[in-house]
């Protein structure tokens, strides 16, 4: 069987996240990243901002907002997307203990982050209001138990998803407002559709797809697991974007994670494997497991097609 390549796998991990745009934006030439844009002068002039955030609602701020919070349930993926626009930094006054286990990117690129109010990473609204927030950035299903109680107390707040290429698309779109910067937002979104449709090129020329399995890893107090995404997931999309077929695409129809058993992951019987750990090393984890008995019999792992999954 010829396979796609697994450097294209992984090279769709960095470029998935804008292929379907709101609207069609010209891409940029070339292939390397765009150049961060600079904040206008006039940006800090006082002007009403109306966003219509992922639940669909318009969130009126007075002014372009310059005490913003980062808080709540899968806040890195948040960051991920604020921190790609230049006037983050500046902006961003708190955000949660929500990195990738121990490999937070954020202090690479934020020299200030540690001057920065740090919050549990539970924080609720009682930690919110002291910081006079002009707007906290919280993932959609914060919405009722975190995103309600903040609003109660008359602070702004803009919900993103951040789920799928189409998601990504709006809420870089919603981040450009947030930071004044619609420009910055159309070049992302560019760039990415540009690498993804590269990629599906090459997917679609390919003789056969592979059968592929990305599991995500914890050991939470100590207790192995293994789960797979439903496959209205983004980790999904991105092994069919690159070409794969997903061997789980009948074992989880719901709309949250499902675990699954080492007798299952065999009788998929997967030509390719790909760990994500999202408080773990990736690539420890996959050690690991390569040195494992009961991993051994596993074709993927016989036949080198075991891999560590990129974190941030």
């Amino acid at each position: 069987m010829k396979r796609i390549g697994v450097l294209l796998f992984l090279v769709l991990a960095l470029f998935a996240f804008g292929a379907c745009a709101v609207q069609p934006v010209v891409a940029p030439t070339g292939q390397d990243m765009p150049a961060a844009t600079a904040l206008p002068a006039e940006e800090a002039v006082s002007r009403p901002i109306v966003i219509t955030d992922a639940l669909g609602r318009e969130v009126t701020l007075d002014a372009p907002p310059q005490r913003i919070v980062l808080v709540g349930r899968a806040l890195f993926m948040i960051a991920d997307a604020a921190y790609i626009f230049p006037g983050a930094a500046e902006r961003i006054v708190a955000i949660a203990d929500r990195g990738q286990g121990s490999y937070n990117f954020i202090s690479l690129i934020d020299p200030d982050i540690d001057a920065k109010k740090g919050l549990d990473k539970d924080a609720g609204a009682e930690q919110v209001a002291p910081l006079q927030p002009d707007l906290v950035i919280l993932k959609s299903y914060n919405a009722e138990t975190l995103g309600a109680p903040i609003e109660a107390l008359g602070i702004p707040v803009v919900y993103v998803d951040l789920e799928t290429p189409e998601q990504y698309s709006r809420d870089l779109a919603i981040m450009g407002q947030i930071f004044g910067d619609e420009a910055r937002a159309q070049e992302l979104v560019a760039y990415y559709q540009t690498n993804v449709a590269e990629i599906s090129k090459k997917a679609a020329a390919a003789e056969s797809k592979p059968r592929v399995l990305l599991l995500s890893y914890n050991d939470r107090d100590g207790n192995v697991a293994f789960n797979v995404m439903p496959m209205s997931w983004i980790q999904t999309q991105m092994v069919e974007l690159a070409g794969g077929e997903p061997v789980w695409a009948d074992a989880n129809p719901g709309s949250g994670s499902a675990q699954v058993t080492l007798e299952q992951i065999a009788a998929w019987d997967p030509d390719q494997i790909y760990i994500v750990a999202y408080n773990n090393d990736p690539s420890e984890v996959v050690a690991g497991l390569q040195a494992d008995p009961n991993w051994e019999g596993i074709r993927a792992v016989e036949e080198g097609q075991l891999y560590a999954f990129p974190g941030d």
